[in-house]
């Protein structure tokens, strides 16, 4: 009975990855200004709201806007301060991003694609 529990297990584990969203990356790449490791946590159109202007935007596009945005408000750090629960449709989190003299409010939706949570909006608004 043991053997068939644990050979049960093992095989549902192998078939269906876990997935969780990558909070410690997008902290990290919100603290050093890569907008490049932001926007491939993304799908493959991402809807940005950067301080009122919004678009939809390719992984291109949205990296040079998120690039542009970092140009000329570098930051020193980010963190999370709230984090939603993680359901089979997707979650959303709130963040403070602090740049030399203005801090920023940072709202992120996932949606889950696939098993894997992907950026599927992300605003920018001061605080």
């Amino acid at each position: 009975m043991i053997f068939l529990y644990s050979f049960l297990t093992a095989f549902v584990f192998n078939f269906y990855e876990i997935s969780e969203i990558p909070y410690s990356s997008l902290e990290n790449a919100f603290s050093e200004n890569n907008a490049q490791e932001i926007v491939k946590l993304g799908k493959d159109k991402i809807l940005l709201n950067i301080l009122g202007i919004e678009g939809a935007y390719s992984h291109s596009q949205a990296t040079l806007v998120l690039k542009d945005f970092f140009t000329k408000k570098p930051g020193s750090t980010f963190k999370f301060i709230f984090k939603g629960k993680e359901t089979t449709e997707g979650s959303f989190s709130i963040g403070t991003y602090t740049s030399k003299s203005e801090s920023f409010r940072i709202t992120i939706q996932f949606k889950k694609i696939n098993n894997e949570f992907k950026i599927e909006s992300l605003t920018i608004e001061k605080s």
